[in-house]
């Protein structure tokens, strides 16, 4: 590191990340998180904009922090793991773009992304420990005498200043006689400086974006030609060659299609299962695995129709890999009804959510494998498409909110609702917090209505609905908690009222 690290430029930046890490400590330590996150993420590209002002420059400057705004909305509906790391990944790109380290092409940016938050944790500590080699190179008492000269003159007059005021204000007088130092050392707490410290390694890496050494390293270790290959047949060519992929595909095609023919009779033509089986149980049983056989299917189309191979070229191979992939799209629908079939049986749960959103994403990724063969696109394409539909489906998924989503389906479907089904199980509906309460009340309403004083959830589960918003309310009384979420939420207990849950009727004794 040169002594570029004591410039005013780095300067800078260390005051930037001690006002950040002030500014976290206030809105975050110890207090709810809410629109606090989405304010913090604003004042951190605020403060990356102005480490950067030559970027302002540009024409088009303005679009990036359209983008990022965009991309930090979700926070505004709702803070949840998913919503922050959109916010992370959009504001690591968005201080790459500006500190001109962004290269172009959204798989190459994908993987810059990937290094740039691998190192994070880190850049902070590997800085601190390159500027005391600078400093021990440049000489300690020279920079110490330095630093001391800087700040001389303004700690000096600041402290006269103050102590000017103090005489001439009563209230500035009451304030430092409030100040009590051996008061606020005791405040300092362990927890609080380990805080401290990751928050100031967070900020950091955006204040200052750079990517690992090593990067660099090994593009300039990289040949600057390929080198040629041998013309002599390999096993390689025997293994993935023309004959053997022609087989191959053969081979599969048939195997998918007795597989296709199996769901088209039991899934979708209605035909009866044999017994001892039910649709549930077929199902569950073949959700997943499909699932893995269509990504292997993916790998090896890849693998075998490389870019200008020969097989690629081949039209009757092309036309087999176009009939394999369709069969797989629809292995991927098929499993996606398997799964329908199984929640209904046995309710929705966060990872059967997550099964769906993984199975719509592998029937998109097949799609993206035949656009590349048909267009005649690259490996890079492929990625770049991939990734920004995962990225699009990943930004839309942060508005939904699932806890909701869930406990509507279940309490709809389950067996106090119509009648059919399966009983719900209201303690893991309990578990999806506060975006399960409106379906709890429709789902306590039924109990009261139906005089289902024997229900096993109905003695212990009116007051603790009412526990649960009386602890959400006091959550929510700090600014900090809000979201446009939870805003919509309290409207709706405001306009329900106090929680009234009809009381069942016993049955009336006859008179003797």
């Amino acid at each position: 590191m040169t002594a570029i690290s004591l410039t005013p430029s780095y300067c800078r930046r260390v005051g930037a990340a001690v006002l950040l890490v002030a500014l976290a400590d206030f809105l975050f330590y110890g207090q709810p998180a809410g629109i606090t996150v989405f304010l913090f993420a604003i004042v951190l590209a605020a403060a990356v904009i102005a480490m950067h002002p030559a970027a302002l420059s540009d024409g088009r400057v303005w679009l990036r922090p359209l983008a990022l705004f965009a991309a930090l909305l979700p926070l505004v509906e709702n803070v949840s793991p998913l919503s922050v790391l959109v916010a992370i990944a959009a504001l690591a790109v968005f201080a790459l773009s500006l500190a001109g380290r962004l290269r172009t092409g959204l798989a190459r940016i994908a993987g810059q992304l990937g290094l740039f938050l691998l190192a994070a944790p880190f850049r902070f500590a590997r800085d601190f420990l390159r500027w005391r080699k600078v400093a021990r190179r440049l000489g300690r008492r020279r920079i110490r005498l330095a630093a001391i000269a800087v700040w001389a003159m303004p700690l000096t007059l600041g402290a006269v200043f103050l102590a000017l005021f103090g005489a001439a204000n009563p209230i500035i007088e009451h304030w430092l006689s409030l100040i009590d130092l051996y008061a606020l050392l005791e405040r300092i707490e362990v927890e609080r400086l380990i805080f401290w410290l990751l928050a100031l390694a967070g900020v950091w890496a955006f204040l200052r974006p750079r990517l690992p050494r090593f990067v660099s390293r090994i593009r300039q270790a990289m040949p600057a030609t390929p080198v040629a290959r041998s013309k002599s047949t390999t096993a390689e060519d025997i293994i993935f060659g023309k004959a053997a992929i022609l087989r191959a595909l053969v081979v599969f095609n048939a195997l998918f299609s007795v597989q296709t023919a199996l769901d088209a009779t039991y899934l979708w033509g209605g035909a009866a299962l044999p017994d001892g089986l039910t649709y549930a149980a077929y199902a569950h049983r073949g959700a997943y695995p499909l699932i893995v056989t269509a990504l292997l299917a993916a790998g090896f189309v890849l693998a075998a129709l490389r870019p200008n191979s020969e097989t690629s070229r081949d039209p009757l191979i092309r036309r087999l890999v176009y009939l394999w992939v369709a069969q797989n799209i629809v292995l991927v629908i098929s499993s996606m009804l398997r799964l329908d079939l199984y929640v209904g049986v046995y309710a929705l749960t966060y990872l059967r959510i997550a099964a769906f959103i993984w199975m719509g994403l592998v029937a998109a990724g097949l799609t993206l494998i035949i656009a590349r063969i048909a267009l005649t696109k690259s490996s890079q394409w492929l990625l770049s498409a991939n990734l920004l539909t995962l990225s699009a489906t990943l930004y839309a998924c942060s508005y939904i909110n699932f806890a909701a989503l869930i406990a509507n389906y279940n309490v709809d479907h389950s067996l106090e609702m119509t009648g059919q089904g399966v009983p719900l199980d209201g303690w893991y509906l309990r578990d999806l917090g506060p975006g399960a309460f409106p379906a709890l009340d429709r789902f306590l309403a039924q109990l009261g209505s139906t005089a289902a004083s024997g229900h096993p959830l109905w003695h212990d589960f009116p007051d603790l609905r009412r526990q649960d918003e009386i602890h959400w309310r006091a959550e929510q009384k700090s600014w900090r908690a809000w979201s446009f979420r939870d805003w919509r939420l309290a409207r709706y207990l405001d306009k329900r009222g106090p929680l009234v849950v009809p009381q069942p009727t016993e049955p009336s004794m006859p008179d003797r």
